[in-house]
């Protein structure tokens, strides 16, 4: 736990086709950390669009922030267009060097593994990119949340609350996460059990799959060209 008089830099990474909670739900706990600021980064100020296409507004540019203490990469379709943008990649890698916590959601996860940052971590995303992770490096786990050192891997869109609230018992200990848990109410009881390609039935989760096949072909493809230029894989 961090000493509470010591202030926080909290910043997210914001892009194009995000999906909206994989930013907005851990921003319900992340925002109300003690001893706090927390705000939205992106390449430029314009706004953009979530994947189903909510508009969202950053509060300043990557070139704005300052050194952060907690960085929190989101994921999302849109995740794909900036694997190989070295700006934001740069970011990422230069924002985890001197951060005490990083903190992926979902396929944000891969945003990390494009910065070279999940060589020998123990790490989680998006089932339907679960299998990638070993191209970074990764030790996969399937686990909703997964914490190694300073970073910490929530699985996917919904699991970003529940690895944010492990984010803030680290930083301001478990009272603080408690506090902030109770305020939202947060006390999920879904009415169905398939959450998971485990729990959901065997033709739900084809029907998933298939929805999502292009963009799990199109990741791989990115991710592997990514691998051989880490060095992680073979050319």
């Amino acid at each position: 736990m961090i000493p509470h008089d010591v202030h926080l830099q909290i910043g997210s990474l914001l892009f194009e086709a995000v999906d909206q909670i994989d930013l907005t739900g851990p921003f319900e706990v992340l925002s109300r950390i003690p001893n706090s600021t927390y705000r939205i980064y992106a390449k430029t100020m314009a706004p953009v669009r979530d994947i189903k296409g909510l508009r969202l507004t950053p509060d300043a540019t990557l070139a704005e922030a300052p050194p952060l203490d907690v960085l929190h990469v989101p994921g999302g379709f849109g995740q794909e267009a900036l694997m190989e943008d070295a700006e934001v990649v740069d970011w990422i890698r230069r924002q985890a060097a001197g951060a005490c916590s990083i903190f992926s959601v979902c396929t944000g996860a891969l945003l990390c593994g494009a910065a070279g940052l999940l060589r020998g971590r123990r790490a989680t995303t998006h089932w339907a990119s679960f299998h990638l992770l070993p191209l970074f490096g990764a030790i996969p786990v399937n686990e909703r949340v997964v914490v190694d050192g300073g970073y910490i891997f929530a699985a996917g869109v919904t699991a970003g609350i529940d690895g944010a609230l492990r984010l803030a018992a680290e930083l301001r200990g478990e009272d603080a996460a408690r506090a902030i848990q109770l305020y939202m109410a947060y006390a999920p009881e879904p009415p169905f059990d398939s959450g998971t390609p485990e729990t959901a039935p065997p033709a739900i989760l084809q029907q998933a799959r298939q929805a999502v096949q292009a963009i799990t072909a199109q990741r791989e493809d990115t991710a592997r060209r990514i691998a051989a230029r880490l060095g992680l894989v073979e050319g």
